[in-house]
């Protein structure tokens, strides 16, 4: 996953997502939750790449900093609880989309999230 095509398509597979523009600058495309609004992943063009900014756990987001150079603390947000990874060509789609997912999770409403982990660990057991 190289491009902001590639990232909004893979966003848009998430039940309950859109794309958005609310910055009137074609530079930044936010995905978003119909349900609440939150925004779970914001997608801009800097120093020649596209970076994804994520929202993820404190400890989560400080482990993958740790792990791949490609995941910097957040342009242009909270430092603590969102990430940017720089779409570089050094992280594979299997391992970006996980931290989309997990943005996607932290980010959504609270009666749809007890329900995806109800799903989740029953599919588990």
């Amino acid at each position: 996953m190289l491009t902001r095509d590639e990232v909004i398509e893979v966003c848009l597979r998430f039940e309950d997502s859109y794309e958005d523009y609310p910055f009137h600058d074609p530079n930044w495309t936010v995905m978003r939750h119909k349900s609440n609004n939150k925004m779970f992943a914001a997608i801009c063009e800097r120093l020649g790449h596209i970076w994804i900014n994520l929202k993820a756990e404190p400890m989560t987001g400080d482990f993958w900093k740790s792990v791949f150079p490609a995941v910097v603390p957040a342009y242009h947000m909270n430092k603590e609880h969102w990430i940017s990874v720089i779409l570089d060509g050094s992280m594979t789609d299997e391992e970006i989309i996980p931290l989309i997912e997990d943005s996607f999770l932290l980010t959504m409403p609270k009666k749809n999230k007890t329900h995806a982990i109800k799903t989740e660990k029953s599919a588990t057991i």
